[in-house]
């Protein structure tokens, strides 16, 4: 049955708030933000607006559930929201969240890198009860699926958002149903894949073939970090590939023009697409 509803989202997550409105749910109003002086609602702000609806980009307060209350709204729609949520329940009768990860498995922020890293071969989508705690309410609905050899996160961010969207349209259908059978999560199954921080970042250049494909693979256009001569770059492309050796690893042993060579264990691995980082931003490895 559509309800109406509000949405705390941001663009990565516009499938989600799109399966709500052709179900003909009913938007009151949209909540998004900007991090790192990026504003992440570009899309769904200019949706809202043209359906009328006001836009908050602050922190959500208990007010703002007060406000939806008195206007009439029934549920909140959470996907990749910045914000903890205040306690919803004395105002609304429902509140989930969609997650990229296949809970209990990955709670935590954007975990499809540590997804590729750890060599997870099944991934997927889930929607969940909001709770106090992150990404541990009871499970309404999931949509999982293989992962590929050559898995990397732009394909798996993009492979998420078309699921996420699936999922919100059976969620839209049937949130009654799907609430009131939703089934806890499992914490022996639990993981928790907190932010990468910047020393992970590094690619090791004296490492293995598969490890630093997995690692370029990964990080993908969120682009990881490698020590050049004299300097530190994002590199955003690189290949890497099998031969026999006697180089010592780690070792600079082609250039061409912006593309350098290094010799890993077992072959080598080119960087192709980099830009330097201001030393005074650099992360120092094992920091």
């Amino acid at each position: 049955m559509p309800m109406r509803f509000a949405v705390a989202t941001s663009d990565k997550f516009d499938p989600v708030w799109k399966a709500f409105l052709a179900a003909g749910w009913k938007p009151l109003k949209l909540f998004t933000y900007s991090m790192d002086g990026r504003f992440q609602g570009e899309v769904v702000s200019a949706h809202a607006a043209s359906l009328g609806l006001p836009v908050q980009l602050s922190r959500m307060e208990p007010s703002d559930l007060e406000s939806l209350a008195a206007a009439g709204c029934e549920a909140l729609v959470v996907a990749g929201y910045r914000w903890r949520v205040p306690e919803w329940a004395p105002h609304l009768r429902y509140a989930v969240n969609f997650h990229p990860s296949p809970l209990p498995v990955g709670r935590g922020p954007w975990p499809l890198l540590r997804a590729i890293r750890q060599g997870h071969r099944v991934w997927g989508v889930s929607c969940h009860r909001v709770t106090p705690e992150w990404d541990r309410g009871p499970v309404l609905a999931r949509e999982a699926f293989p992962l590929e050899d050559d898995e990397s996160q732009d394909g798996l961010d993009l492979r998420c958002q078309m699921a996420m969207g699936r999922l919100a349209a059976r969620v839209s259908a049937a949130l009654p149903a799907l609430w009131d059978a939703a089934e806890p999560q499992d914490e022996a199954r639990a993981s928790y894949f907190t932010r990468v921080e910047p020393a992970e970042r590094f690619l090791d250049l004296a490492g293995t073939v598969e490890e630093a494909k997995r690692h370029l693979r990964a990080f993908g256009s969120l682009e990881c970090t490698a020590k050049l001569p004299g300097a530190v770059a994002f590199v955003r492309r690189g290949v890497a590939w099998r031969e026999p050796h006697r180089y010592v690893p780690g070792s600079l042993v082609h250039r061409d023009g912006r593309r350098f060579v290094f010799a890993l264990k077992d072959g080598f691995v080119a960087l192709l697409e980099w830009s330097l980082l201001p030393a005074e931003l650099e992360p120092r490895p094992g920091s």
